[in-house]
């Protein structure tokens, strides 16, 4: 199966992991269906152990190798890494003043499950476009080096972003269903604000993979918009469990076994 997947165009693997990632979300959402409310403890337990993943990979997956193509291709490493790393912090943090700018309108309508629901859509979707870019990016770097360990944390680095879109498919789909939407409706909304991570993910992958000179850049940027989501939602959210010494416990556990698949194996 890797030696199937070894010899793939990295943009088409791309695409394949940020499908993968989009059919969690829909997973998270068709929860809808079944049931009212979700385990709160099983949620939160699921983005502790993303945040880990996701912390990890966004040292040895995306920064670690950034700083050192920078030096490679005779850029300022430090300086690239730098501006990189906190550009993708600055971009999320952008994005969530435009939502709160966005919040504050709608508290004044008279609509207000609808322009609830709606701004829950839109914060998630925008929220879901650097995810899809960094998972882009993690796989199109694989053009210029692609080796079974290269492509298996690539594929790790995925799979924390997936996990941690699952709680994010039921926190769309469950909370229309409340408002009164179908089942139906909740869950083709909950899938739909998953959509844009296929595409960014494509943009993502055939940037880097024509333009190597700007790869270094894009690992800092995807790397510095990951761990932005990570202290900014993924922690949080699962710290405020009334278990959150066990919360934390899993996010010790993602990231450690990130580091395995990185470093061990390496």
């Amino acid at each position: 199966m890797i030696d199937i997947l070894l010899d793939m165009n990295p943009v088409v693997l791309s695409l394949l992991a940020t499908l993968f990632t989009w059919g969690v979300t829909a997973l998270g959402a068709s929860f809808v269906f079944f049931f009212k409310k979700v385990n709160r403890n099983v949620m939160d337990a699921m983005l502790g152990f993303a945040a880990g993943v996701m912390i990890a990979a966004s040292f040895w997956s995306l920064l670690d190798p950034g700083i050192s193509l920078a030096t490679d291709l005779g850029k300022n490493a430090w300086l690239t890494a730098a501006l990189g790393f906190l550009s993708g912090g600055i971009l999320l943090y952008i994005g969530d003043k435009v939502c709160n700018v966005f919040m504050k309108k709608f508290k004044t309508s008279n609509k207000t499950g609808l322009k609830r629901s709606f701004l829950l859509i839109t914060s998630i979707t925008l929220h879901n476009i650097p995810e899809g870019l960094a998972v882009g990016v993690a796989f199109g770097s694989l053009y210029y080096g692609m080796t079974e360990v290269a492509l298996l944390s690539a594929m790790v680095f995925a799979l924390g972003i997936g996990l941690q879109n699952f709680p994010e498919g039921s926190a769309v789909s469950l909370p229309l269903r409340r408002e009164g939407y179908s089942r139906k409706k909740s869950f083709m909304y909950g899938q739909l604000s998953g959509i844009v991570e296929p595409i960014s993910g494509v943009i993502g992958a055939i940037l880097v993979s024509k333009v190597q000179s700007v790869l270094p850049f894009l690992l800092c940027f995807a790397a510095g918009a990951m761990i932005y989501v990570v202290v900014e939602e993924l922690i949080p959210e699962s710290q405020s469990n009334k278990c959150k010494d066990l919360m934390a416990f899993f996010t010790l556990i993602g990231f450690t076994i990130m580091m395995v698949l990185d470093v061990a194996l390496g």
